[in-house]
Formats: structure tokens, C-alpha cells, sequence
């Protein structure tokens, strides 16, 4: 296989423009079109796991944190980035990373949290926004039907868990073809009237070229005349962050102490026992501090994540348990979610889990 079909199935799950601004996620070494012998996934893409490659002869490494978060202007080795990516490129080792484009995606980082510590009823905690648009189109009422099924299977459509959705209206629509045209309906040369139907469908904004292209195709018409309109709308299946419900109900020490054990963890920061039951929990992968008030408006009881600095424990005010399980703790589990999604797609290709501890904090 090459670079590009991996990362296709990759972005086709979690697509590059659901990344934040700051991140680095897709390609950081090599070339799209490089021959792949193996793959190996780690958390975090390091000396140690670059040597674990190596000795397996995967020559794809995909790491959930970038390697290169910000622009390398030289190439001296003179810290553990410069190292890493001097070394991957000696040794053509390809660097992949699917980081918050991941975190972000429907069944990503959090969701697979969710999924380690018994959640059911699981949604995104803090949809995204400006992730989708509108095409409309017109097209004549005997060809509106085929035009909707090309753009559903193109990815259009869907909102929340329902598919194949869009708005329709019948109109009038007008033209007249100039010298050169072959009008599908009416004479070059005249003016024509004819019923048209008017139709609205959602889009992702990464699918909008596909979706547009396979429209075109259906469409009848020399010329289409459509808009693109940007929403400010959240896509409800896409952002930070989970909630979720468990269970049964559970004591709050109970829950702690079960969280330290399904996420396999060497301790649980945590802010005072509200001493109330444990019912509804929210969630989020790495450093999701910037999440907690959303996790009290929505009700929460606990907030689990990572990375939360002392002074903003105050800020969970007794409303709330925030769960600390420290940053690796709270991500060490996306290795098993990236080998699941390309396992799911090429069960035959050479993908394996690194076996590197690469969480730099230790605890006594």
C-alpha cells in the first residue's frame, strides 16, 4: 500500500479540517505516494518508538500527538524534535499524526474513553462549529429525485443521526441559451420558463466538493446554477469533549476508585466528594480543562481529563467532581482507536501496536 490510501481511510473517519487551529495533524514526513511496508501506532512518536519501528520494519509510524507542533527552522538535532525527525528521515520513516482531527471526530479519543468506563447514551460534550454549508441547486422536477440520491451518496444530507435529509420547493425558473448551447429543455436562441424544484441539503464542508461534483454529474443541465451557503450552526456529532450516563448509579469514592482501575492509572486528582450519587459524567482526552463549565451547564457530576493546573480545581465551586487522570492516562487508549479504524479496512495489512510507555511523568 501507499501513504495516501492509509491516510485516506484516516481522514475519511477523522478529515484534517475538523483539527483546531494550532494543531499539526496529517502528513509531517514523507510523501503521499511512498510504498508503506508496515505501520506501527503509537501515542506519542519519540526516539524510542522510532528504534521499536525500525527493528519491525514499519516504515509508517502514526502518532496521535504531532512530533512538529510549530515550524523547525533548523535541523541541528539539538532537541528531541530535531532528533526525531532528522533520524525518521535517514531511516525513511514516515510520520503521520491524528491528533485533535481525532479528538474531535464522532467515536474519537473521548468517545473511546467513554466507551473504557461503561458509558451509554454518549454525545459531544461541545459540538463545532463552522463545519458545514448548504448547496442549493435547481433542477427540473423530473430529474430532482436522481439529483437528491447523488448528493446523499456523496455524504450530503445528514443531520444529527438522521440521513437523506433536505428541503424541496417548486418554483419557476428561466433562461435563454446563447449561440453554441444545447439547452436540455427549450430552443437556443429563446427565452424559457420551466418548473423547477429548488433543493436544500446540509454538507459537511470537506465533502463539498465531492458532494458538488456528483450533483453536476446527475444534473441535466449544460450549466448548474447552485449556491454554497456557509452555517454557523454546531455539527452535533463533532467537537470536543463527551457526555454520557452510566449505568447504574454509584458512589462517588466507588466510581474514583473504578475510574483508577478501567483506566489503568497511578492516581485520580480529584476536588472535593459532593456526597451524592454518580449518575451523569463528562469526559474529554488530554487537556480539557477549557471544558468544564460545560460540563456543569449540562449537569454533569464528575468531569474526567486531564492536565488541570491547581488554582482551576477552585473553579469546580461544588459543583462538580473534576477526576484528574493525568494526560497519557487519558489518551493512552487512541492507539487502540486508530488500530481499530484501519484494521476495520485492511484487516490484512501489517498494522501493530507500539509496546513504548512514552508518558515522559513518572510517579513514585
Amino acid at each position: 500500500m501507499i501513504v495516501k490510501e492509509i491516510t485516506k481511510i484516516i481522514e475519511e473517519f477523522a478529515p484534517l479540517s475538523y483539527q483546531e487551529s494550532y494543531d499539526n495533524s496529517g502528513l509531517i514526513v514523507g510523501n503521499h505516494n511512498d510504498e508503506v511496508t508496515g505501520v506501527l501506532i503509537a501515542l506519542d512518536c519519540i526516539d524510542s518508538v522510532l528504534e521499536e519501528a525500525i527493528a519491525l520494519n514499519c516504515n509508517m509510524i502514526i502518532a496521535h500527538h504531532p512530533i512538529v507542533f510549530s515550524g523547525l527552522k533548523k535541523f541541528n538535532g539539538k532537541n528531541y524534535i530535531e532528533q526525531v525527525v532528522i533520524k525518521a528521515i535517514k531511516n525513511n520513516i514516515i510520520l503521520y499524526a491524528a491528533h485533535t482531527n481525532l479528538d474531535n471526530a464522532n467515536n474519537g479519543v473521548s468517545f473511546k474513553m467513554a466507551e473504557k468506563i461503561g458509558l451509554k447514551n454518549c454525545k459531544v460534550l461541545q459540538p463545532k462549529k463552522n463545519l458545514l454549508s448548504k448547496i442549493i441547486t435547481y433542477s427540473p422536477i423530473a430529474n430532482a429525485n436522481d439529483i437528491r440520491e447523488a448528493m446523499f451518496n456523496a455524504g450530503a444530507g445528514n443531520i444529527g443521526n438522521y440521513a437523506e435529509c433536505s428541503y424541496n420547493s417548486e418554483g419557476l425558473g428561466t433562461y435563454k441559451g446563447l449561440a453554441g448551447t444545447n439547452p436540455h429543455l427549450g430552443t437556443t436562441g429563446e427565452f424559457h420558463q420551466e418548473k423547477e424544484t429548488k433543493i436544500e441539503i446540509v454538507v459537511p464542508n470537506h465533502l463539498i466538493g465531492k458532494v458538488v461534483k456528483s450533483m453536476i454529474a446527475a444534473h441535466p443541465y449544460e450549466e448548474v446554477a447552485y449556491d454554497i451557503v456557509q452555517l454557523q450552526n454546531s455539527h452535533q456529532l463533532v467537537g470536543s469533549g463527551v457526555i454520557g450516563e452510566l449505568e447504574q448509579e454509584e458512589e462517588e469514592k466507588d466510581f474514583l476508585m473504578r475510574l483508577k482501575n478501567d483506566l489503568n492509572t497511578d492516581c485520580v486528582r480529584h476536588t472535593n466528594m459532593l456526597n451524592k450519587k454518580v449518575k451523569k459524567v463528562a469526559l474529554c482526552g488530554g487537556s480539557g480543562s477549557f471544558l468544564l463549565n460545560d460540563a456543569i451547564q449540562n449537569s454533569a457530576d464528575v468531569f474526567i481529563t486531564g492536565d488541570f493546573k491547581y488554582h482551576q480545581f477552585f473553579d469546580a465551586e461544588d459543583k462538580i467532581i473534576i477526576a484528574d487522570l493525568g494526560h497519557y492516562e487519558s489518551e493512552q487508549y487512541t492507539t487502540e482507536l486508530i488500530y481499530e479504524i484501519l484494521n476495520k479496512k485492511i484487516p490484512n495489512f501489517a498494522i501493530r501496536l507500539s509496546k513504548e510507555n512514552t508518558n515522559p511523568v513518572n510517579y513514585l
